[in-house]
């Protein structure tokens, strides 16, 4: 039941130095300089030389698949426990994508609770790409209200596969998130995806003058175009959360789109990350027709934590970016290794590669290998 992670280098995500880390069940209990005298039964695990660094929250993860833009067979397949685990993501939120129409939220929420019986915590928003929202009761605030896996709705802007809604069709949208949320004591968030046409933030900009809280706004896919990138700094510095996408969707490498966004006078706290994990990223021709099509790596914010501290971001803001700043954006807990946190860690060896995953204290992915795995892997 005691388990205590000894000679680490913690990052919290700030930099606490050598640290051990004693955890009961599922939760962080102590946090010291030395190995505590123990009275009872512990499991150790030495972490001499490795990083000791909070789960991943991954906020854009198409758990049941994406795609479908090259036909039936272009859908995207769903995401297992085994690939999650083993990109360090301990907490990760379900959407659909562009297919709002053979899939459905409620077959994403039945994935998100699978997951979260298998031992990692899993939320989801409702809706997809279009206007009308799909939903699972028929009512965005009931969804929102009454389900407490669903943090938000997805809706898509800017993109030809999207409904084209109205400002004020998303004023109304956002009311209704915003009055459930407040009854059911979440953040509540309307979740877009931004597509490359011109119109950008021009609506997102319109949500915030007609006095929505702009916090209640999640924009993805920023890094798309350079257009796109510097109407999203322009909304970071108003106070809004951005989300760049480490798997795909870029107009320049990742790591050189957020120094940019730093240097911009961004502040580091309103940069979160995503991977866009099982997504389809399709490439169109001129005349709207898909000439390539891929899937987007679910390890995505793994491979890009090194090259972003290679770019000289400090470590603390670029882990934040994956993990405490993700917390905040969707008004959850963790990301944050505490006294009282769940035990949610990734152990990162000294080239950053992933060495073990602890989701709830309990250990599932070790030196290569994942220990648990879901039913029919």
């Amino acid at each position: 039941m005691f388990t205590l992670l000894t000679n680490a280098r913690v990052f919290a995500p700030e930099d606490l130095g050598k640290q051990s880390v004693l955890l009961y069940g599922d939760k962080i209990v102590c946090i010291e300089n030395a190995p505590p005298a123990l009275p009872f039964p512990v499991t150790t695990v030495d972490c001499n030389g490795k990083w000791l660094v909070p789960g991943f929250i991954d906020q854009h993860v198409h758990l049941i698949g994406g795609g479908g833009e090259a036909g039936f067979a272009s859908r995207t397949p769903a995401c297992s426990l085994t690939r999650l685990i083993a990109a360090g993501i301990t907490t990760v939120v379900g959407v659909l994508g562009t297919d709002g129409i053979s899939r459905s939220p409620k077959d994403l929420y039945a994935n998100v609770q699978a997951l979260n019986l298998e031992g990692i915590r899993a939320f989801m928003h409702t809706g997809s790409y279009e206007l009308p929202t799909r939903t699972i009761t028929g009512y965005v605030r009931d969804d929102i209200a009454f389900i407490p896996a669903i943090l938000g709705v997805k809706i898509a802007i800017a993109d030809h596969r999207g409904s084209f809604p109205t400002t004020q069709e998303l004023l109304r949208l956002v009311s209704d998130i915003r009055v459930a949320a407040l009854l059911a004591g979440k953040k509540g968030l309307l979740h877009i995806h931004l597509g490359s046409l011109a119109q950008g933030f021009d609506t997102l900009n319109a949500l915030c003058e007609a006095g929505l809280p702009v916090h209640h706004l999640s924009p993805t896919h920023v890094a798309r175009t350079a257009p796109l990138f510097e109407q999203a700094i322009a909304f970071a510095r108003r106070g809004g959360t951005i989300d760049v996408t480490s798997g795909g969707s870029r107009y320049a490498p990742q790591e050189d789109a957020i120094v940019h966004a730093l240097e911009s006078g961004v502040a580091a706290q309103n940069i979160t990350i995503s991977s866009d994990g099982n997504g389809s990223v399709p490439r169109f021709n001129a005349s709207g027709v898909v000439e390539e099509l891929s899937a987007a790596p679910v390890d995505g914010n793994l491979r890009l934590l090194p090259r972003l501290i290679d770019a000289g971001i400090p470590v603390e803001q670029a882990l934040a970016m994956f993990t405490s700043n993700v917390a905040d954006s969707l008004g959850i807990s963790g990301g944050r290794i505490a006294v009282g946190e769940r035990a949610d860690f990734c152990v990162l060896n000294d080239d950053l590669t992933l060495h073990q995953t602890f989701a709830a204290g309990q250990l599932m992915f070790d030196a290569g290998e994942c220990l648990v795995r879901g039913n029919f892997e």
